[in-house]
């Protein structure tokens, strides 16, 4: 027997007990051993019916993958114990010539011995109360079984002899079903892996963050979320209106690759990536974004965010982004890492807004303050671009939000 694969990327594990001694009876897929690996402790099976013959591989011994542990004889049987023979009986004394026979009392005989209990097999103690005392479990199942709350005593094992297998005891904790379900991929989120995975294929990833000032959120609180034509204002449209103002200084990120060229475009188109229910994402764009006022970015994401929830985005709706924004996924999010979109070079991410103790420079002394704070970050094209220029525009980024305008803009 050879230790199997424990798992991707784990190589070897200790020995931690033997269930079995050399010599014992083993039945096929009857727990042999229980193993350590730094991600998770396993029973060992055995491969094979038969007698354990050796033990190659001792109690706290690392072993690799791959290598022997212990040698099964199939077809070895046990020997049944031979039953001690009757001790015959007292032969009567001749009597001597011509006497008479004297009789012989019959010598006393010791009284039967009482069988011993069978201890278990080590590593397997019987399970205790009710009607099924006497069942063994592994170190691995009592543990399940404890931590679960669950008497050993209840349960009807499938194992050999009615031992309590690990399935059994995971059926009675989670008093359910355990049996792993197939679950077949909508043909959404089939789509966005293997466009997620062509990217990070061809693509040498880059990342980088930083933390800025969010006051001008708390000012939009203050104004009011809507604009003058009763449009709800978010505060990625607050960011996606900075983020494209940034670009006409940072042109070379609005570009897309063609084969092994790159086309900088002069025209941005920026998509807003969007959940679909169990389906993925959609990322529909904003087409000739540079120049619009908050007002008109934030009418014109709404109404692509109304055609998501009705489902009725046209292609022409899903084409031609030159640069994506990926606002928070949730009310907590620091930030997210996302994958570029091909054939696009950079993808800005962004944070919820939340509150933080900020430390100012008051005339050179500082003072801790409460403020709003968020975090942008950018995932880059390391062909197009390096961790210092990346930097540059978040930056940059961050100085248009802080002096945004709010009043005009709405």
């Amino acid at each position: 027997m050879t230790l199997p694969s424990l798992g991707e990327s784990v190589t070897e594990g200790v020995i931690t007990r033997w269930f079995k001694r050399v010599g014992d009876l083993v039945a096929r897929d009857e727990p042999l051993f229980e193993i350590s690996t730094d991600k998770v402790d396993s029973e060992m099976p055995s491969p094979a019916a038969g007698v354990l013959v050796q033990i190659l591989a001792d109690e706290g011994d690392t072993v690799e993958t791959g290598a022997r542990v212990a040698v099964i004889d199939e077809s070895a049987q046990v020997a049944p114990a031979e039953p001690p023979s009757a001790p015959a009986p007292p032969s009567p004394a001749a009597p001597p010539s011509g006497g008479t026979a004297t009789p012989v009392a019959p010598a006393a005989v010791a009284p039967a011995r009482p069988p011993e209990p069978v201890a278990p097999a080590p590593g397997l103690e019987p399970a205790t109360g009710g009607e099924r005392a006497g069942l063994v479990t592994s170190p691995v199942v009592r543990r399940i079984l404890a931590d679960g709350g669950v008497d050993p005593a209840s349960i009807h094992g499938s194992g050999p002899g009615g031992a309590i297998t690990r399935r059994d005891a995971e059926r009675a904790v989670a008093n359910g079903p355990t049996d792993d379900q197939v679950v077949p991929l909508s043909h959404g989120l089939r789509r966005m892996g293997q466009h997620m995975a062509l990217s990070a294929q061809t693509t040498p990833h880059g990342f980088v963050a930083i933390e800025i000032d969010g006051d001008v959120f708390v000012e939009l609180e203050r104004l009011g979320r809507h604009t003058r034509d009763g449009v709800p204002i978010a505060d990625e449209m607050v960011v996606g209106l900075a983020a494209v103002r940034a670009l006409g200084e940072f042109e070379f990120l609005n570009a897309t690759f063609a084969g092994d060229e790159l086309v900088v475009h002069r025209t941005v188109n920026l998509g807003f990536m969007r959940e679909v229910h169990r389906d993925g994402m959609l990322v529909p764009v904003v087409h000739a974004a540079a120049g619009l006022t908050l007002r008109a970015l934030a009418r014109r994401v709404h109404e692509l965010g109304e055609r998501v929830d009705s489902r009725q985005l046209t292609t022409d709706d899903l084409m031609g982004g030159t640069f994506t924004l990926v606002g928070p996924t949730g009310a907590r999010t620091l930030w997210t890492q996302p994958i570029i979109i091909q054939p696009q070079v950079a993808v800005l991410s962004m944070g919820a807004v939340r509150q933080s103790a900020i430390v100012r420079d008051d005339g050179g002394v500082p003072r801790v303050d409460v403020g709003a704070r968020l975090v942008l970050g950018l995932s880059f094209d390391h062909r197009v671009c390096e961790p210092f220029t990346a930097t540059a525009y978040l930056e940059r980024v961050g100085e248009l939000i802080a002096g945004l305008d709010l009043e005009s803009e709405r």
